[in-house]
């Protein structure tokens, strides 16, 4: 596991940035943390690095956005996602399959159908006494 602290929105993004260089095609991201905690701004990142050229923002009601690129990203919101059942009807397995990056937020909620994946963790959580301090633990599968 690997920590990191950030200090700022655009240090979490540039946190994202940096890890998208050490991610393959087909690799699934899997965030944790609460709402609030900056796991869109790290996909923002992320999708950057990637060379994705679209905009980015939450797929909470979408429940998928899609991010154009070189690299393309699939960022996922799994809030009212259960199972791979749900997984699957989302599209899910056909984004991975096309060598997309996809990012899930909220995966916890299917932490048992992603082990599958073996994806690489990332928990975002707040620490410091600032208003934007982030501790970030982001895990390779082995």
């Amino acid at each position: 596991m690997e920590e990191y602290s950030t200090h700022s929105r655009a240090e979490t993004v540039a946190l994202g940035r940096t890890l998208a260089a050490r991610v393959g095609a087909g690799t699934l991201i899997a965030f944790t943390g609460g709402l609030g905690v900056g796991k869109t701004a790290f996909c923002q990142g992320l999708a950057e690095g990637l060379g994705c050229t679209d905009p980015v923002s939450s797929p909470t009601f979408a429940i998928v956005n899609y991010y154009r690129g070189p690299r393309p990203m699939a960022h996922f919101d799994l809030y009212r996602i259960r199972d791979a059942q749900d997984l699957a009807a989302a599209g899910f397995y056909d984004y991975l399959d096309a060598g997309a990056v996809v990012a899930a937020e909220w995966s916890e909620n299917c932490a048992e159908a992603l082990a599958a994946e073996h994806p690489v963790r990332v928990d975002i959580r707040r620490a410091g006494p600032g208003p934007d301090d982030r501790r970030v633990t982001v895990g390779f599968p082995d």
